[in-house]
């Protein structure tokens, strides 16, 4: 029996973004709850995941790296 192989997170097949690369970030709503590194990232030269609290000011930084986000009223 054949096992069928599928993409994990972080494989070179896949278009995710540097873990870091910037220092602000906008979120929108949908992308709540939000975590740094987020989804989409690769996790493999990153922090732990820490989940940060935007919802209730808009704006929240991460303890381990200092990336600043923003949540997009627009989006």
């Amino acid at each position: 029996m054949r096992q069928r192989v599928t993409s994990r997170t972080g494989t070179v097949d896949q278009d995710l973004i540097p873990a870091n690369a910037q220092h602000r970030y906008k979120v929108r709503a949908d992308e709540l709850p939000l975590s740094c590194p987020m989804p989409g990232m690769y996790l493999w030269n990153s922090h732990p995941k820490v989940y940060l609290p935007i919802a209730e000011t808009g704006e929240a930084k991460c303890p381990y790296c200092g990336a600043q986000y923003f949540l997009d009223e627009a989006g």
